[in-house]
Parts: C-alpha cells; structure tokens; sequence
C-alpha cells in the first residue's frame, strides 16, 4: 500500500472514528450510560406526550410547563446544589437517579390502574363549568393530576439525568481535545438509542389488535414501557459505579491533580444566593443561558401546534404512542447520519460555525411549517386533488420539522453547548450548570409556554393562536444567533490560550 494511500485511509479513519484503542476503556463505558439515559429519555418523552395530549389535550401542555415543571426544576436545583455541598459526586450520582425509577415503576403498577378514584372529576367539572374556555388546559393538569405528575418527573429527567448529571460527569473528567473527538460520538449512543426506543414503544404500543376488547391496552403497553425504563437505570447505575472503580482510578483516563491545575487557585464552595449572584455577573454563563432558553422557547412553540394537529389525527392512546415510536426511529436514522457530518464541522469550521446551525434549521423548517398551518385553507384544492387532508399533510410537515429540528440539536446544539464548559473552573461548571440546565432549560419552555398561555387565554383555541406563534419563533431566533456570536469570541478567548496544552494531553499516556 502506497503511503499516499495510507494517508488517505487515515483521514477517512480519522473523520469516522477519531479515537485511540487504549481509550476504548474510558469511551465505551460512557456511550453505554449516554445509551441507557436516553433510552429512558425517548420512552418518558413520548409516553408523557401520550399521557397528556390524548387526554388532557395539547392546549394543556403551556400550564402544565409553566405552573408545574418550572416550581419542580427550581426545587430541584436547590436540593441539587445543597447535596452537592455534602455528598461525594458518586453518591450525589445514585441520590439524583433512584428516585425517579421509583415513581416510574410505581406510575405503572399503582397510580395508573387506580386512576378513576385518584383523578378529582367532578369537583374538575365545576370548576370547568366556572372558568372561561381559554383555561381548560389548567383545569385538565389538576383533573388528570398523577398523569400531570408523570409528565413533570419525564420532563426532569431530561434535565437533571441527561443534561445534569450526565454532562456535568463527562465535562469532570473529559480534557478539551478528548470532548472534540468524544463527544459527537457519544452523541450516536443517544440515537442509537432512539432506534432501539423508538421500534419497542411502537412494538408495545401497537398491542390492542392482539388483546380482548375489554382490556386496557394502554395498562399493559405501560407495564412494559415502565419495566424497560426501570431495568436501562439500573444499567446506568452499574456502568456508573464500574467506571468509578476501573476507569477513573487509571491516571491515563483522569488525574485529578491534572484537572485541578486547570483552575488559578482553589475556589471555596458557594452558599445558593452567592452562586447566583456569581453567575449573573459572568457574560459566558449568561450567553449560555440565553441559547438554552432560546432554544427552549422555539421547541415548545412549535411542539405544541404540532402535537394539537397530531391528536386529530391519532386520538387513541396506544395509536399516538404508535406513531411517536416511529417518529422516534426516523429521529434516530436521520440524527446518526448529522452526528458524523455534525463531528466533522465542529473539528473543521470551529464552535461558531456548528453552534449557529441549530437555530437556522429552527428557522427555516419553523417557517415552513407554520406557513402550511395557516395557509392550508387556501391550500384545500391542491391538497385534495393529492388524495389527502390538510390534517394529514399538518402532521407530516411537523414531524419532519421536529426530525431536523432533532437531529441538528442531538449532533451539533449538545456537543457545542457542553463544550462551552470545558473552559470554565469548577464552581462554575457545578453551579452554573445547574442553573442553566435545570432551571434554565425549564425557563425557556416555560417561556414559550407563559406566551401560549396568554394567546390562548385571549383567543381560546390553538389554531386561533398560530400565526402569533411564528412570530414570536422568529424573534426568538434573532435573539439566539445574537448570543451565539458573542458566546463564539469568548470561547475562543478562553480556549485559545490551551491549545498547546490540549495538543499535548492529546497524546496517548504511556501505561
């Protein structure tokens, strides 16, 4: 073989799979627990949209985000941040994680069956009867209160075990060259991840035709949905516990002493008001902040309208969970694809460049979608003589804006926000990620949420509210790109000065 030929195989070796063999040890183990985790994700992220959109309606999402999940990710945070000052990061790790398998295994076997004498219905109908029509979603969280709970708890995993613990762990013993080269792969155990996810949802879901039709279909989906969650958590704690034993004992994959020098001089651990009174001073922390929350509000928005077109058309609980499956596992096969192209253009044109993607997909599919949406009546004669509805057409153009939407955030939004960390000292990754992941992440849905409560308060329905929504997507978009650019010359600022530093760590350590 030619060497030009060998430097060509080492570029496409390189491009694919930028990884040294002896690292194997410290990466595999961690796209094992990314796999699980977002195993769980998919299948609380769906089965709460199930829950409560075939139930309670869309229009019920808003309040529930705003009155529910915003006071839980706030009361999280501060029970974070008050463990964090008194338990190791390994016990911090399993507290975090056991509590929610817990609720998910007892939703299934105890508050779903018994939810005819646990819901409030009749008192929920006198309120209904008292209130306008534009606060039925409100009414619906408390009528449906353990599905509500559900949704809540769903939500938070995505936050404080994904986003939180997950990230917070990888940024703690990841160097800076090893995250440009790890991280958009550990991002493919996320969407290998949904395919697995996506096909069982589908699989468990699309039972009813198997069963007698006096049986609760939907109860023996959760039963299954709900053990699976159970089992791929505990499969989380165990490879969390044998890195901590096997891998980070092993100087080549993490020297503690190593990650300390990174700081000027040790940083005292900070009371709850003084570490948000840090944070706000801090430009950095803020511009992250601004793309989590920005990104936040523009997925809600847009999410909503979709799921209120995708009732219409799936009203069946096990039919909704069906469709959300393989929307899913489209999720997944598109999302692998733009992990690898996603890895490529952080490494060649740099964090800029990658963090801006994200929101220019938002902008373009956003528009294209909310165009159809509100334009289909004028569109009824074409669509009829393509032998569909405009219904039809609505939940195809929505799911392939949520696909690409999806798939730009899982392989280039995550990597590039995670990355903006790495720069910082250690009470800012821990104090600073847990206000903007947990609360932060929570803020900017409800921010989009507070705006779709108050169009629908004013004009009653969804479909009334559109194209208020795009306008609103618009500006938060602008706002966005702002940050990014501003967020791109202090990351280059700061890691600037290590790139001789990160060349080095590069290096395989010698065993």
């Amino acid at each position: 073989m030619s060497e030009d030929v060998k430097a060509e195989f080492g570029k496409i070796r390189s491009f694919l799979w930028p990884v040294h063999n002896y690292e194997l040890k410290k990466l595999l183990p961690m796209f094992i627990i990314f796999f699980f985790i977002s195993f769980n994700y998919t299948v609380l992220r769906d089965t709460k949209d199930t829950l409560i959109v075939t139930s309670s309606g869309a229009e019920s999402i808003p309040f529930l985000k705003f009155w529910g999940v915003v006071p839980c990710a706030i009361l999280f945070m501060l029970i974070y941040a008050k463990l964090s000052n008194v338990l190791s990061k390994e016990k911090l790790f399993y507290v975090t994680i056991t509590p929610f398998l817990v609720f998910f295994g007892l939703f299934a076997l105890v508050l779903y069956p018994y939810r005819d004498v646990l819901h409030p219905n009749e008192s929920m109908d006198w309120l209904q009867a008292h209130l306008p029509q534009g606060m039925s979603g409100l009414v619906a969280c408390f009528r449906n209160w353990t599905y509500s709970l559900f949704y809540i708890l769903s939500e938070l995993w995505g936050s404080a075990v994904l986003s939180l613990m997950f990230w917070g762990f990888a940024n703690d013993i990841m160097r800076v060259t090893e995250a440009k080269r790890f991280y958009t792969l550990l991002g493919l155990g996320a969407n290998v991840a949904l395919l697995f996810s996506g096909q069982a949802i589908a699989y468990f879901s699309d039972i009813r035709k198997y069963l007698p039709p006096d049986v609760d279909a939907w109860q023996i989906s959760l039963n299954y949905l709900m053990s699976m969650v159970v089992i791929a958590g505990i499969g989380v704690i165990a490879t969390y516990w044998w890195m901590q034993r096997n891998v980070l004992t092993d100087k080549r994959y993490f020297d503690p002493e190593n990650m300390e020098k990174k700081t000027k001089k040790p940083k005292a651990k900070l009371s709850i008001m003084e570490s948000f009174a840090y944070l706000a001073k801090s430009n950095y922390i803020l511009c992250i902040a601004l793309l989590v929350i920005a990104y936040g509000i523009c997925i809600n928005l847009v999410e909503v309208t979709w799921k209120g077109e995708l009732k219409k058309q799936y009203p069946n609980p096990n039919d909704y969970s069906t469709f959300m499956g393989r929307f899913s596992q489209m999720t997944g096969f598109v999302t692998i694809i733009m992990m690898f192209i996603g890895g490529w253009i952080i490494r060649k044109k740099g964090w800029g460049f990658a963090a801006a993607i994200t929101p220019t997909v938002l902008l373009l599919t956003g528009i294209g979608f909310f165009s159809f949406v509100i334009f289909s009546d004028s569109l009824q004669h074409y669509i009829t003589m393509l032998g569909t509805t405009p219904l039809f057409l609505a939940v195809m153009f929505g799911t392939a804006q949520n696909i690409m939407s999806k798939s730009s955030k899982y392989s280039l939004f995550d990597p590039t926000k995670e990355m903006s960390y790495i720069p910082l000292d250690q009470e800012a990754k821990v104090k600073g990620k847990a206000a903007i992941d947990v609360v932060g992440a929570r803020l900017g849905k409800s921010g989009g949420s507070l705006i779709q409560q108050i169009l629908l308060v004013g004009f009653g329905s969804l479909a009334a509210i559109t194209p208020y929504i795009a306008i609103c997507m618009i500006a938060t978009i602008i706002v966005w790109l702002f940050a990014v650019k501003s967020l791109n010359k202090q990351f280059v600022e700061l890691t600037g000065e290590k790139a001789q530093t990160g060349a080095q760590e590069a290096q395989p350590a010698k065993a």
